[in-house]
């Protein structure tokens, strides 16, 4: 029955993530030449939901085992930066390798070949964070049951308003919007959680390439689960491109997938393992290195805007 329902879940993220269009970089593209924030406001919307959702299972006693974050550290900024720059040149952070694959651009196949050779090559290499972990936030370790009615309270409201804005038209109608997708993605992340406990596609993906895919297990088949799940979202959404890659796209993506990699072995985490339990738990290098990753994301999207500008 765990099987079932975690894969049925991670089928249910790759959807999710595939129709919201939940991807960092366009999001800040976005904000940089739109001047919108409705997909950041939405990914950043992610981690509110899940923080309430951990709140409630613990106020509960139903919150399993929670990964052990790391205090504050400057290998976070720099494994920003090269988070940053590595989906600026992939063209999409971990989420938007998932909505590119699931609309048939296969280049970003490429992608998690370069986040196992970089996990590879980080692996080999010295401590790539000198930082010991740091066990749960003292503030989740005794929540009181009196919050619970509270945030349930704050979730209920926050539906019913996404509720009204689509009976009444607005530009959110849509039932797989940025905000809609991240309710979606959030409550199958905590039910997921449940289940297997925290979970990140990238984080799989560096286990497989330091060695440790005999101790995957269940969590293992949740990898191709989240891919169909994308592909399955772009099919049904009539999104299927169907666009043979060039060599030139496949190489970006590669290396774009690389420098994610080591990016994410200095923080430690990728952009996905932040959003969905590192930011939500208030780990202090979590949000210094989702900070950086956006700075350099927006810096280089600026420049690229003022070459082109020139050009």
């Amino acid at each position: 029955m765990i099987l079932l329902a975690s894969v049925l879940l991670a089928l249910l993220m790759g959807f999710a993530v595939q129709r919201g269009g939940t991807c960092l970089v366009a999001a800040l593209e976005e904000v940089v030449n739109r001047r919108r924030w409705a997909h950041l406001r939405a990914l950043l919307e992610t981690s509110l939901w899940v923080l309430g959702g951990f709140v409630l299972l613990r106020a509960f006693d139903r919150l399993p085992m929670v990964p052990m974050g790391y205090a504050l550290h400057w290998h976070a900024a720099l494994g920003g930066a090269l988070l940053g720059i590595g989906a600026f040149i992939n063209g999409g952070c971990a989420f938007g390798v998932l909505a590119r694959v699931g609309s048939g651009q296969w280049a970003w196949l490429a992608t998690p070949l370069g986040f196992l050779i970089g996990f590879a090559l980080a692996g080999r290499g010295p401590g790539m964070t000198s930082s010991m972990p740091v066990a749960i936030p003292d503030w989740l370790q005794q929540v009181p049951i009196g919050l619970a009615p509270m945030i349930l309270a704050a979730l209920v409201a926050r539906l019913g308003w996404l509720a009204w804005n689509r009976r009444n038209g607005s530009a959110e109608a849509s039932i797989w919007s940025p905000h809609h997708a991240t309710i979606v993605l959030g409550m199958a992340f905590l039910l997921l959680f449940v289940c297997v406990g925290a979970w990140a596609y990238t984080d799989i993906l560096a286990e497989l390439a330091t060695g440790r895919f005999m101790a995957l297990g269940l969590r293992g088949l949740l990898l191709p689960a989240i891919f169909a799940g994308a592909l399955l979202g772009g099919w049904t959404a009539g999104l299927w491109e169907h666009r043979w890659p060039s060599l030139r796209d496949l190489l970006r993506c590669f290396c774009g997938g690389v420098l994610m990699a080591l990016g994410s072995s200095l923080v430690p985490g990728g952009n996905d393992s932040l959003i969905l339990f590192g930011m939500p738990l208030l780990w202090p290098n979590a949000w210094l290195a989702f900070a950086c990753m956006c700075l350099v994301v927006v810096l280089t999207l600026w420049l690229a805007g003022l070459v082109k500008g020139r050009g």
